[in-house]
């Protein structure tokens, strides 16, 4: 495949040689325009070199072969990393004043924006203006990382990693980046309720589903909000990232998020019970004294909660929840998740059947995705990667064919 790297005048133009490695050790034939500006981070000799290509950031040469025409047109791809606020700028003015601006206006394939600068520009109302005008005419902007900029400050407008631009510029190209502008909250892991300084009440959640949900998310285009409780892997890169540990705390970020969410995925073990008590001091084993007692009380339903918001307030949220269910001699999984779909409001469950082997830790999972619109159960089995695909392009197909909130 024909791909333009197009490279901004940002410190981040370093990470873009190891973009450019990816793209092309996936065999993909990648001409690299660099601005002016961009080549005081990085030479015009390393992007030829990893390439294979002749670079120029003028329209003045190799004139007979009409660069600032052919290469919008050839070009199967068009990738702009980093897309600093000058360029989003002049894209979305339509300038055409160098090399990479008249490529862009060319353009008949996708185009692909991986912004970064500081948090102050990104969140600047003319750099917003600019993204909304871009993703108006379909073009793809990313959403900037949050970590530590070129300074001692930090925030979003760090450069997305390269492997998260390039899964992001794979998937534009097979039509996969349908979550493109929408803002997805994702809980995941298992909240841990304290006894006492040492000890908690927990669960057996790793977190493993609920952060490949991330990352299918932010690869359909997302920008992604992730609240974990006790994980066992780390988070994905390119995501927002808020910790929390307890029932109470991760409502409290829920409720937050949810304002300014598209969808909200409640992946999350989250405890039904705390201990009424939390001793300050750890809770000796002593001979002389009677076993303790814990009393527990109840915690409050986080997804009932934030549907009954979302309706009293006329949200526009797609919210799914997820059911860890067991049978019994009453009544089968699918039995005990149909109630509960119900009795939660929620658009979408997602119902895993679990046990001791079974579900938590594991890589793979089976579920079950039933629906408020009362469509068929929805299985979907293999790795907790291939069940965030399918709950992805299920959530998708929601937002565009069966729940367009006014």
């Amino acid at each position: 495949m024909r791909i333009v790297l197009g490279v901004g005048g940002g410190i981040a133009a370093y990470k873009v040689a190891s973009l450019l490695r990816l793209f092309t050790e996936a065999g993909h034939n990648v001409t690299v325009i660099p601005t002016e500006a961009s080549t005081r981070f990085v030479g015009v000799a390393t992007w030829e070199a990893l390439s294979g290509n002749p670079v120029s950031n003028s329209v003045f040469d190799d004139v007979p072969q009409v660069n600032h025409v052919r290469l919008g047109h050839e070009a199967a791809l068009i990738v702009v990393a980093p897309a600093t606020a000058d360029l989003l700028a002049r894209a979305a003015t339509g300038q055409a004043n160098d090399l990479l601006t008249n490529t862009l206006l060319m353009a008949r394939g996708p185009v692909l924006f991986a912004p970064a600068m500081h948090t102050e520009m990104w969140q600047h109302a003319a750099t917003q203006a600019n993204v909304e005008t871009l993703r108006g005419r379909g073009i793809t902007v990313l959403e900037p990382a949050s970590g530590r900029l070129t300074g001692a400050d930090s925030g979003p407008g760090r450069l997305p990693d390269p492997d998260v631009i390039f899964d992001a510029a794979m998937a534009l190209t097979q039509g996969r980046l349908p979550l493109t502008g929408r803002t997805v909250t994702i809980t995941a892991g298992g909240t841990r309720e304290p006894l006492d300084p040492v000890r908690f009440l927990g669960n057996r959640s790793s977190g493993k589903q609920g952060v490949a949900l991330a990352v299918a998310a932010r690869n359909a285009g997302a920008s992604v909000r992730l609240l974990a409780a006790h994980m066992d892997v780390p988070a994905p890169p390119g995501v927002e990232l808020v910790e929390v540990e307890t029932a109470l705390q991760l409502r409290e970020a829920a409720l937050t998020a949810a304002a300014d969410s598209d969808v909200v995925i409640m992946a999350a073990a989250v405890a039904d019970f705390r201990p009424a008590d939390v001793s300050d001091t750890k809770i000796k084993k002593r001979d002389d004294t009677a076993d303790p007692v814990i009393t527990l009380v109840r915690n409050p339903d986080i997804l009932q909660e934030l549907v009954q918001l979302r309706d009293q307030t006329g949200g526009r949220q797609l919210i799914v929840g997820f059911a860890a269910e067991t049978g019994d001699a009453n009544g089968d999984v699918l039995h005990y998740a149909a109630e509960k779909l119900t009795r939660k409001g929620c658009d979408l469950l997602v119902v895993n059947h679990v046990g001791r082997d079974q579900v938590f830790g594991k890589d793979h999972n089976s579920v079950v995705i039933l629906a408020r619109a009362n469509s068929e159960p929805q299985s979907a089995s293999g790795s907790k990667q291939d069940v965030a695909a399918a709950i992805t392009d299920r959530i998708s197909f929601e937002l565009s064919h069966v729940l367009p909130r006014a």
